[in-house]
């Protein structure tokens, strides 16, 4: 496929987005990929709306544990109620958030704080530190890196996800300290054990309450002296993040991995180290390093346009961007995402998602292929979601199934009202016979010589309307729409 101005822009759109929406077909090839990011760049430059799910009810409830009084009242009926309604509450944020991931024009931040979501993976199923962690990470998702680390560093939601409760002097709890190097700044094999310890000491007393606060319990901080990066002194957590900022190692493991996530899954280690060393310089601007990548003529080559899997949360908002729909079973997107592999809000471990291949198997492939027939036929979803005890962290039901139809055991109904004149309206001026090759130009980012021909034998030709339907389901269904 000839690297044609459309191609470069949606090759952008996909990367720093979430792909190209409906009302963008027509206008994709008019721009430059440097026009097109400016305003990207632009629709995102607005601070986040905060999102709250939990209800006035929920509200109620939950501070009724914060005060002495009302908590020795809660029988044991009312503390399942609250974990239920907890669940609830957690599922109606991962929903909503993939609508946001859908519909808002801040394309950028939104495809930005989905990556530092797996980066910086956490599980916890108070719906109250899940919202404040999710709105730290959607704040400073294009911000500085340090106040991306700091201020997740000090989130109730992965303090207590990696037991720093527990952290204190005399008894130090070293989960949070490794997982700060390992997985979130340095790398693995960038420090060593004893870095841990002592990273682990002074990172003593930081704990959160109830509310999700930040709170540092100084009588159970570790006030004597540490050895950290071969230095010693009293320090604390925010030394700690401060010299594991000011160790370049930390730009280049960072670099690489947004360059993994948005660029390709074979580093080039040239390009990622000239990235990190600006990165660095400019104290760990996201912005600027975002804009260096996106802006480059290396992006936009052959060799990493439709280079990477879909992620199943990419494949889900792609297809509804290009296909605007509405459903009646908001549940049933909690069934794809376990089927495909990735819920929101429930990385399978601290490390998050592998991406890469490993999102691709048999059985995955076949599922990601029938999902536009189940929103275009009202198909029901009769797959069994693999039972992951770990990401359901000891919960083999966790409130987000859906409610079964009909008496087909594991069925449900996804029921999705799509609006179809919106998207054919778009092909207006397009002659028949150049239909396929228009659609196949707006939904794949690579060449398969022969496609055409294959769908012209199988699509519905009995009216314009049906035939530009089924040309679009059918390539939405093809191997090659799960590249971008």
């Amino acid at each position: 496929m000839p690297v044609t101005n459309q191609v470069k822009n949606q090759h952008l759109l996909w990367r720093a987005g979430f792909g190209p929406a409906v009302e963008q077909l027509g206008e994709i090839s008019k721009y430059t990929p440097a026009q097109y990011y400016k305003a990207i760049v632009k629709a995102s430059d607005k601070r986040p709306k905060y999102i709250n799910v939990a209800g006035e009810d929920l509200v109620n409830m939950y501070e009724g544990l914060m005060d002495a009084g009302r908590r020795a009242k809660l029988t044991a009926d009312d503390r399942r109620e609250l974990g239920r309604r907890q669940r609830e509450a957690v599922r109606d944020l991962n929903i909503y958030w993939l609508k946001e991931m859908v519909a808002s024009p801040a394309q950028l931040r939104e495809k930005m704080a989905f990556f530092w979501h797996g980066h910086f993976a956490s599980r916890n199923q108070n719906i109250f530190y899940n919202q404040l962690l999710l709105q730290v990470i959607r704040e400073n998702a294009l911000s500085d890196f340090g106040t991306l680390l700091k201020e997740v560093s000090r989130s109730a939601s992965m303090l207590y996800f990696l037991n720093n409760q527990q952290n204190r002097k005399g008894r130090p709890n070293e989960n949070f300290a490794r997982e700060v190097m390992e997985l979130f700044t340095l790398g693995r094999g960038n420090y060593t054990e004893n870095d841990i310890k002592e990273a682990a000491r002074a990172f003593t007393g930081w704990t959160a309450n109830a509310r999700g606060e930040f709170v540092f319990r100084k009588n159970f901080h570790d006030e004597d002296d540490k050895t950290f990066f071969g230095k010693k002194g009293n320090f604390d957590g925010d030394d700690i993040l401060k010299m594991i900022l000011k160790n370049k190692q930390t730009a280049k493991y960072i670099t690489q991995k947004i360059y993994r996530f948005f660029v390709n899954d074979n580093v080039d280690e040239k390009i990622t180290a000239d990235l990190a060393e600006r990165f660095y310089k400019s104290d760990y601007d996201i912005s600027r390093l975002m804009e260096g990548i996106f802006t480059s003529d290396w992006f936009y080559s052959e060799k990493n346009i439709g280079a990477k899997i879909k992620s199943p949360i990419e494949l889900l908002a792609g297809i509804q961007r290009m296909v605007p729909m509405k459903l009646d079973n908001d549940n049933a997107l909690m069934q794809l995402q376990k089927l495909l592999g990735q819920q929101l809000l429930y990385p399978p471990n601290v490390a998050g998602w592998p991406g890469g291949k490993s999102w691709i198997d048999s059985s995955s492939l076949m599922t990601r292929m029938r999902i536009p027939q189940m929103f275009t036929d009202r198909d029901e979803l009769n797959l069994t979601p693999k039972q992951d005890d770990d990401q359901m962290m000891g919960r083999k039901n966790d409130g987000t199934a859906s409610v079964p139809v009909g008496k087909k055991k594991n069925a449900y109904a996804i029921n999705a009202k799509i609006e179809w004149p919106q998207y054919i309206s778009k092909y207006e001026g397009v002659k028949r016979d150049d239909l396929i090759s228009s659609i196949k130009q707006n939904l794949l980012q690579v060449n398969t010589p022969g496609l055409e021909n294959a769908l012209g034998k199988t699509v519905d030709a009995s009216s314009r309307e049906a035939y530009i339907k089924t040309v679009t389901v059918q390539l939405m269904s093809t191997p090659e729409y799960q590249l971008c």
